[in-house]
C-alpha cells in the first residue's frame, strides 16, 4: 500500500493535508535527467485530462473528489503523481541559476565602452537594467505560455466533463425540454429566439444523422444551443455557443463511456457528445463543418 505524502502546502480545499491510500505504484527510475516509470505506457483518460490539474490544485471540488476516487484503483495515475512529486523536489533542489562571471561581464561591456566612451559610466548600469528587463520578459512569457497551456488543458477537460453531464441529463425521462422537429427552419427559429444567436441547423438524414430537434441548455452559467441528432438509434447532442476564438481543428476525448469532438468554426464553438463510435462523431463534425 502506497501512502501519498502530506500536501499541506496546497491551499485548495480538496487537498486538506490528508493522506490518500493509493494502489501500489511501480518503482520510479531517474534516467538521463528525466523521470521514467516502469509501469505500462498506456495512459488512462484521467491521467491525460485531470492529473496535472489535481497536482497543481486547480480542479474544482467535484473533479478533485472524482479523481481521488479514481486514484484508489489506478496504479498508473498513482505512479504519475509520484513522478510529479519527485520531479518538483528535484527542481527545487537543483541549482538552475548561475550568475555571470566578472570576465563575462567585462567581455559584454567592452564593446559598449568602445562604441560610446562618453557614456562609459552610465552604460554598464543601463546594460544591467536592460538585461534584467529582457530576462524578466523572457521568463514571464515562458511561464505564461506553459501556464496557459496547462490551464487550457485542464479547462477543456472540465468543460468536456460538464457537457457530458448535460448530455447524460438529457437522456433521463422528462428532461428533453425543447422542440421536436426535423425541419431545419423550425428548429433554427426556435433556438435563435432563446439562445439569442444564429444557430446553423442542418438535417443530415441522407448521411445517417437524422435531426430530431433542439433545446437550450446551460453550461458554465451560460445558455447554449443544442442540436439533437440520431445515429443508429443512439442520440447525439451537439452543443453550440458563440466564441471570439479563431477556428480550430477538432479535438477528441472520452469521459466514462461517452466520447466527444470539439471544434471552432465561424466564431462558434461546437461540441458533439454521444456513446456512438468516435468515427461517427468525426463524420458528423465534417458534415457540420462543411455546412456551417
Amino acid at each position: 500500500m502506497f501512502l501519498q505524502g502530506d500536501r499541506c502546502n496546497h491551499g485548495d480545499p480538496h487537498w486538506h493535508s490528508y493522506v490518500l491510500a493509493l494502489p501500489c505504484a511501480p518503482p520510479v527510475a531517474f534516467r538521463a535527467g528525466k523521470f521514467s516509470s516502469r509501469s505500462s505506457s498506456v495512459r488512462c483518460d484521467f491521467a491525460h485530462s485531470l492529473l496535472q490539474g489535481y497536482f497543481d490544485g486547480e480542479l474544482s471540488g467535484r473533479r478533485a473528489a472524482e479523481f481521488e476516487r479514481h486514484l484508489r484503483h489506478c496504479a498508473h495515475c498513482a505512479t504519475e503523481l509520484v513522478d510529479l512529486d519527485l520531479l518538483r523536489d528535484r527542481l527545487q533542489l537543483a541549482q538552475l541559476y548561475e550568475p555571470a562571471t566578472a570576465a563575462l561581464r567585462r567581455k559584454i561591456n567592452a564593446p559598449l565602452h568602445a562604441i560610446a566612451p562618453t557614456t562609459a559610466v552610465l552604460r554598464p548600469l543601463v546594460w544591467h537594467w536592460l538585461a534584467a528587463a529582457a530576462a524578466l520578459l523572457f521568463v514571464a512569457t515562458l511561464l505564461w505560455r506553459v501556464g496557459h497551456g496547462l490551464r487550457g488543458d485542464d479547462y477543456q477537460a472540465e468543460l468536456a466533463g460538464e457537457i457530458v453531464d448535460a448530455h447524460v441529463r438529457s437522456l433521463q425521462p422528462g428532461q428533453m425540454n425543447g422542440i421536436s422537429s426535423n425541419d431545419e427552419r423550425v428548429v433554427a427559429g426556435w433556438l435563435e429566439g432563446r439562445a439569442r444567436f444564429a444557430v446553423p441547423v442542418r438535417n443530415f438524414t441522407n448521411d445517417g444523422f437524422a435531426l430530431q430537434g433542439g433545446r437550450v441548455d446551460v453550461i458554465e452559467g451560460h445558455a447554449v444551443a443544442v442540436l439533437v441528432y440520431e445515429r443508429n438509434g443512439r442520440p447525439i447532442n451537439v452543443f453550440i455557443w458563440p466564441t471570439r476564438e479563431r477556428d480550430s481543428p477538432p479535438r477528441t476525448g472520452s469521459w466514462q463511456s461517452f466520447r466527444w469532438v470539439d471544434w471552432r468554426k465561424g466564431k462558434k464553438e461546437f461540441c458533439a457528445v454521444s456513446d456512438v463510435d468516435l468515427a461517427d462523431l468525426e463524420h458528423l463534425h465534417q458534415l457540420i463543418n462543411s455546412s456551417a
